[in-house]
């Protein structure tokens, strides 16, 4: 002991050594923050990338209407005939309409050039230019039929319309690379285009994305969407229902049941979950199409025999409610099976000493200690379900007709599965954004239905 207090014999603090103990203090508790940031940058690294990232992406991608057709980058002005109808459509003035899509052929000296250089004949180009020099054609079959009097004319009627094509000028089918060209080409066909006119036509023309909140506008006044969220709310609340409900029923008769059976009931319960989605749906397949077990036993039963996987509504629910069903009650047996083994054999011997029933023990002591599972096993297994559309797609593809079809399903059609060959990423990310809401309002029900903050207080009791 060297400290000043020790030598001086006084009991009072030595106030002036706290600083030089206090500063080693200090440097090795900022090596214990660095150390543990250290260790964390991984796992931070892990969850911005494949977690935070992906979220952010969508969320950005929801608010756009972003498809395979515009692509990702930026687009080009383009007037197509499509173009024209929807703006025709839109009740447009017909004089607009047709000053868009009309082409003037003319001959003069810029277009005889432009013939020239695109590798037109000279001797034909000689017949053009001593013949219809100055004239002008209101329709394309107009001058080929001049043109077809000419001896030194193409043979072939290909390379006769691409000798027209230099003396046409058309907006129609022509790329602009920016707004203002696309501006200026709509003007030199309609000088009388008003400024909202205008912008129809450009922003009808544009082949790009932009951003816009018409995704959720669709989805808020689509009748099917409807549809499917109530398919939705359906298939969550059904199958969540019978895995919790399965899940305890087997766990509790397998706690009950002599080890050794316990253990072989376990295995097998388990075959669901350790299976590969595609092998599982396919052994569905044979269990329940037309020619499998359940027809055949149903027509040797004097039932009626069809594809209960796809024949009828009810049926098709009831195979997808148990194809998930089993999957997800053999993960919540193996966690209910190890909560159960945590409670205290004595509570049970005690109540047994008082005449308890097995289901007095399971109402009174056993179902009360079960809360932290139930709520974990709950909320997981409902968040799954909100999110999942694999054994959908692989068994009823939400049929018959789109009967099944769940939310995260038409989603995963919608923006990478389209039977058009246009896939809607901004729609399909809206879709998912939703869902990404849903699984949050779902968390949030489930953890005030099991009073999450009175599971996580501090014991009222001290042991």
């Amino acid at each position: 002991m060297t400290n000043t207090a020790s030598v001086s014999g006084s009991l009072e603090p030595d106030v002036t050594a706290r600083p030089a103990r206090s500063e080693p203090r200090k440097r090795r508790y900022r090596r214990g923050q660095l150390f543990g940031l250290a260790m964390l940058a991984p796992t931070l690294i892990f969850v911005s990338v494949f977690f935070f990232a992906p979220i952010i992406l969508t969320a950005v991608t929801a608010f756009t209407n972003m498809t395979s057709a515009t692509g990702i980058t930026g687009g080009a002005y383009l007037i197509t005939p499509t173009v024209v109808r929807e703006l025709q459509q839109q009740g447009f003035a017909p004089a607009l309409v047709q000053a868009l899509e009309q082409q003037v052929i003319h001959v003069d000296d810029a277009t005889l050039a432009a013939a020239r250089e695109a590798g037109v004949a000279e001797n034909f180009l000689a017949d053009i230019a001593a013949n219809l020099s100055g004239r002008q054609f209101a329709s394309e079959r107009d001058f080929e039929r001049e043109l077809k009097q000419f001896q030194s004319r193409p043979r072939r009627i290909r390379d006769l319309k691409l000798a027209i094509e230099p003396f046409t000028e058309s907006i129609l089918n022509q790329r602009f690379g920016n707004r203002a060209d696309a501006t200026a080409a709509v003007y030199s066909v309609a000088p009388d285009v008003t400024p909202a006119e205008l912008d129809t036509v450009l922003k009808n023309s544009y082949t790009g994305w932009v951003w816009t909140t018409e995704n959720f506008a669709k989805l808020s006044a689509d009748k099917e969407s409807l549809r499917v969220f109530l398919n939705t709310v359906f298939y969550v609340s059904t199958t969540l229902a019978f895995n919790v409900l399965v899940a305890l029923f087997m766990a509790l008769a397998l706690f009950y049941l002599p080890p050794t059976t316990g253990s072989v009931f376990s295995a097998l319960w388990l075959l669901p979950r350790i299976t590969p989605v595609v092998l599982y749906a396919v052994m569905w397949k044979w269990f329940t199409w037309d020619n499998g077990f359940i027809a055949n036993l149903a027509g040797y039963l004097g039932l009626p025999s069809f594809n209960y996987m796809k024949g009828s509504v009810p049926t098709a629910w009831t195979i997808v409610i148990l194809v998930n069903g089993f999957v997800g009650a053999s993960l919540g047996m193996i966690l209910f099976s190890g909560a159960l083994r945590a409670i205290p054999r004595q509570q049970l011997w005690a109540s047994e000493v008082d005449g308890a029933s097995r289901l007095q023990q399971v109402r009174c002591i056993i179902l009360p200690q079960l809360r932290w599972p139930i709520m974990f096993v709950t909320c997981y297994q409902a968040l799954s379900l909100v999110g999942s559309y694999e054994q959908i797609w692989l068994t009823t593809n939400g049929g018959p007709g789109r009967t099944t079809t769940v939310w995260s399903l038409e989603a995963f059609r919608t923006a990478l599965l389209n039977y058009s060959g246009n896939l809607q990423y901004g729609m399909g990310a809206a879709m998912a954004l939703v869902l990404v809401a849903g699984g949050l309002v779902v968390s949030i029900f489930f953890l005030r239905l099991f009073r999450f903050n009175d599971l996580v207080e501090k014991p009222r009791i001290e042991l």
